[in-house]
């Protein structure tokens, strides 16, 4: 089967790059989408637009390059499409709780027509033809609580909760899709077919019978724990799956880490905490760094006791020691994002920051909700300014004509006309 892409080039705030680039599960979005897609597509072309497919009779699967999914939900698709034996497309109902709740806002790509929603990936048997029907997947969404909000903290109080879907499809349009492509649709749906697996007995006496040969709990079991090459790991360390630390990776005495993706060549130190988050290729992790939630793209370092909580941080980016990421908003407002020129509304209680590619963030600063710091900045504390309440652009940042500001060049600069921030 052909596959087809059709470039987006827009630009992720804070970022500055297009979505294709950023990564998603420990791999930037194009090489998540082609590793999927690999069963099924043979070679491909890239295109700017779905008229620009060439005429043909190949089999062809098209979709536009922003687009997250998972292997779940395009064996479904395709399976679906190939039954029907007709062009057809990406569509979802209009009661599907993963779709409406979490992948609608803030993005166009996932829109109504008719009694359905429809999405820009499409299936045609003999090449292109201008009649597609709408294809509708179900998500098999699950709703599973992730944080307690106590009676003294909120009128609105008990489980906050995420519709994780089975088969995980999203398009990336904002920094907050990254947030939701990595955990809720990407790490926490991991743990959510695993926990649906566990419905087979079989599945649950073969992870039995492997944690009673190595003596370990059940969900520390090599069956729930992939480690790879010249690895260490403290015997003291507590890690419970589903888990994947990749090659020549240490982890340290004390360090508790449940259900995350540990990419290759990560030092994580002693005492640091990570739970559901993704920690990219060449991470670095000091004594009790702690993450939830949260994402790292490469080579990037959390200092020792900062705390990040439902964040995202770009590449070659560090976070300087006892820095802090709050994700709820005390005075009981709903939490906003800038997107498009104006503040909107994301349908989440709790949200942490954004921190793009190449920034160098210092130790003690505290970050207010939803807010971002846009790639190549350097920010610290400063007398009366050890707060961010406010999305920081570049030309904000705090290194401007102070000594050695000019060895940190800009590498990721923004549209001229965007005002995403």
């Amino acid at each position: 089967m052909k596959k087809v892409i059709i470039r987006d080039r827009r630009k992720i705030a804070p970022f500055n790059e297009p979505a294709r680039d950023l990564r998603v599960m420990n791999k930037p979005l194009w090489l998540w989408q082609r590793d999927v897609l690999a069963p099924y597509c043979t070679h491909e072309i890239v295109v700017d637009s779905l008229e620009e497919i060439p005429p043909d009779d190949e089999e062809t699967l098209a979709y536009q390059d922003n687009l997250f999914f998972d292997a779940p939900f395009v064996e479904a698709f395709i399976k679906g499409a190939r039954a029907l034996g007709k062009a057809c497309r990406v569509a979802f109902s209009l009661d599907d709780k993963a779709i409406t709740t979490h992948a609608l806002p803030l993005q166009s790509g996932i829109r109504r027509e008719g009694n359905v929603y429809i999405a820009n990936m499409f299936y045609f048997p003999h090449g292109p033809e201008p009649l597609v029907r709408p294809l509708v997947i179900d998500t098999m969404a699950r709703e599973i609580g992730y944080y307690h909000i106590p009676t003294y903290m909120a009128r609105e109080t008990g489980d906050l909760t995420f519709f994780v879907p089975l088969r995980a499809f999203l398009s990336i349009e904002h920094w907050v899709h990254l947030f939701i492509a990595n955990s809720p649709f990407g790490i926490f749906a991991e743990g959510a077919r695993m926990e649906a697996g566990l419905s087979k007995l079989s599945t649950r006496l073969r992870i039995l019978f492997r944690s009673l040969v190595e003596r370990r709990q059940f969900l520390s079991s090599s069956a729930l724990v992939k480690v790879g090459r010249n690895t260490y790991i403290d015997p003291n360390a507590i890690i419970e799956g589903p888990t994947y630390i990749g090659d020549n990776c240490t982890i340290g005495n004390g360090v508790v880490i449940t259900n995350c993706i540990i990419g290759n060549h990560v030092n994580i130190m002693e005492g640091c905490q990570l739970m559901l988050s993704v920690v990219s290729d060449g991470c670095y992790l000091p004594f009790r760094a702690a993450l939830f939630m949260t994402t790292l793209m490469e080579n990037s370092m959390v200092a020792q006791n900062a705390c990040l909580q439902m964040c995202v941080v770009g590449r070659d980016t560090f976070i300087g020691a006892g820095t802090t990421f709050t994700d709820f908003n005390l005075l009981e407002r709903p939490i906003r994002v800038w997107h498009r020129g104006r503040l909107e509304p994301i349908n989440l209680p709790v949200l942490g920051g954004c921190v793009g590619h190449h920034c160098r963030i210092g130790a003690g600063m505290i970050i207010y909700p939803a807010r971002t710091i846009e790639s190549d900045s350097i920010v610290f504390a400063l007398p009366g300014k050890n707060i961010i309440t406010k999305n920081i652009r570049y030309e904000d940042s705090y290194h401007f004509g102070l000594p050695g500001a000019e060895r940190h060049q800009r590498l990721y600069p923004r549209d001229p006309e965007d005002n995403m921030l």
